[in-house]
């Protein structure tokens, strides 16, 4: 591993003084990662090659990248994400799977007029945690979850009809998996054909929020594969058994934007190239986060906060906070987790500049059910303490003291809209999001995260999350720019210290 500064180094240290050593604790935790064994750590500590970065909404992100990402695929499809829902997103993926099977039935049926080999089948795996809150209270309690019997498909999930996908070789299963309280599996991600892996921020749903996708390919798919594995599968030990490869007779990639598929438009949506001039991946960071049924759940919000769980995710996020030096950037669609806002503050004395955008007002409820408190009652609490420490401050230093005192780092806080002038154009078929479901963490232009996890409570201590980290200079001024301009007219700037 090249990075080049000691983040990993106080990464692994960190996840190994924090890792629990009790076997049944490790076996609570969905999946289990151990940081000591050399395996386990290579699929964390990695490197890949990221291809593009893409924000809109849902809707567009799935019509415009993912859609045609999967039908592209030869030999098999991984489809995880967390809510699933009818909507636009759903309509689109249930049409292009009538489409891929159209046309694999041709091939087959021209395989079979030749009397050729005919195509091999294409495994699809489709994993989601919540339907509906009826299907979470109704939910198997077990570690092997649900799987959806064929039968009902079409009226449950909205797929196509089973009879349709058997005739062209298409061997679907579609599973879901949450367990009690809170344990939902937050993740979102899709790999096609172990080669190609996107991870996005957007659920098979229908809010129009706005997203981020980062598609990614090299060693880190690996790591994705075995997280795929341990949780969905973990029948096979963590390790997929392997597909059998024969290019003489995989199909040609279909493209289902030239078989009609609609296209779900965006005002927000853009698309960049990441990288791709780099003649070598770029060192990685592959975090998961376990879900935890025992939460050591807080009651009343001014019950101070147990340690977060030592997972990955939240290790790594908080050895990039402590060390951040200069500047930290954080989108974020709730924030609520305590030990986050304590990092913040300390940052803050140390000088480090911090921007924070966020929504107003977004899964209320949920907030107050998993964390007992809401993100705009943390922000006024962080507020409260920035201001105390700028009290705090001496008016003048002796001239001995002035070269050690180090000033407060600038705060911002926003909060994300939608832009005015496009809020009130009801006659466009452009989507503009309502809220912000982006989750990114920049820290001194040089490391960037992306993934599922909010920086609030329930994802830090019970959800099952994903976070992935790219130590590129290149990649987060890529991904600055692009946020930069889709923010554009779209925040509502509460706080910034620096303002007179």
């Amino acid at each position: 591993m090249s990075f080049t500064s000691s983040l990993v180094h106080d990464f692994v240290k960190r996840l190994e003084h924090g890792q629990p050593t009790e076997n049944t604790t490790r076996h609570a935790e969905i999946p289990w990662f151990d940081i000591g064994d050399a395996s386990d750590r290579e699929l964390l500590v990695t490197h890949s090659s990221p291809c593009s970065f893409t924000l809109g909404t849902g809707a567009s992100i799935y019509t415009d990248v993912l859609i045609p990402a999967l039908t592209a695929a030869r030999r098999e499809v991984i489809l995880v994400t967390c809510f699933w829902a009818g909507s636009a997103t759903l309509s689109a993926l249930h049409d292009a799977l009538v489409k891929l099977a159209a046309h694999r039935r041709a091939l087959l049926n021209d395989a079979r007029s030749r009397g050729t080999t005919p195509t091999p089948p294409l495994r699809v795996r489709v994993c989601f945690s919540s339907r509906s809150l009826l299907q979470k209270l109704l939910h198997p309690q077990s570690r092997d979850g649900y799987i959806y019997p064929p039968s009902s498909w079409q009226a449950a999930l909205g797929l196509p009809d089973p009879a349709l996908l058997e005739s062209a070789a298409i061997e679907l299963q579609a599973k879901s998996l949450f367990l009690l309280p809170f344990s939902v599996m937050h993740p979102k991600f899709v790999i096609v054909d172990r080669q190609r892996a996107f991870i996005p921020s957007c659920n098979v749903s229908w809010e129009p929020w706005l997203e981020g996708c980062v598609e990614v390919t090299g060693p880190a798919v690996s790591g994705l594969l075995s997280f795929y594995s341990r949780t969905w599968e973990p029948e096979h030990g963590g390790v997929q058994p392997p597909l059998e490869r024969n290019h003489l007779l995989e199909p040609p990639a279909f493209d289902v934007r030239m078989a009609g598929l609609a296209l779900v438009a965006s005002a927000a949506h853009r698309r960049a190239a990441l990288l791709p001039e780099s003649p070598s991946p770029i060192p990685t960071l592959l975090l998961p986060s376990s879900c935890h049924r025992n939460p050591h759940f807080r009651p009343f919000p001014w019950q101070k906060d147990p340690k977060p769980p030592g997972t990955p995710l939240n290790v790594a996020l908080l050895a990039l906070l402590d060390g951040a030096r200069r500047s930290i950037y954080m989108q974020t669609p709730n924030l609520t987790c305590q030990a986050v806002l304590r990092a913040v503050l300390s940052a803050l004395q140390r000088g480090v500049d911090v921007d924070i955008v966020t929504s107003r007002n977004l899964m209320l409820l949920e907030q107050l059910v998993t964390a007992g408190t809401t993100t705009s009652w943390c922000l006024r609490s962080l507020l409260r303490r920035f201001r105390k420490l700028e009290r705090s401050k001496p008016e003048s230093l002796p001239a001995e003291m002035e070269l050690g005192h180090v000033p407060l780092g600038r705060l911002r806080i926003s909060y994300f809209r939608p832009r005015p002038s496009l809020k009130m154009r009801t006659h466009t078929k452009e989507e503009e999001p309502v809220h912000s479901h982006l989750k990114l963490i920049m820290v001194d232009d040089k490391y960037t995260v992306l993934g599922s996890g909010n920086l609030d409570r329930a994802s830090w201590y019970t959800s099952q999350e994903l976070g992935i980290l790219f130590h590129s200079t290149d990649l987060a001024n890529t991904v600055g720019t692009e946020v930069d301009c889709v923010l554009a007219d779209r925040l509502e700037l509460v706080f910034d210290s620096a303002a007179p």
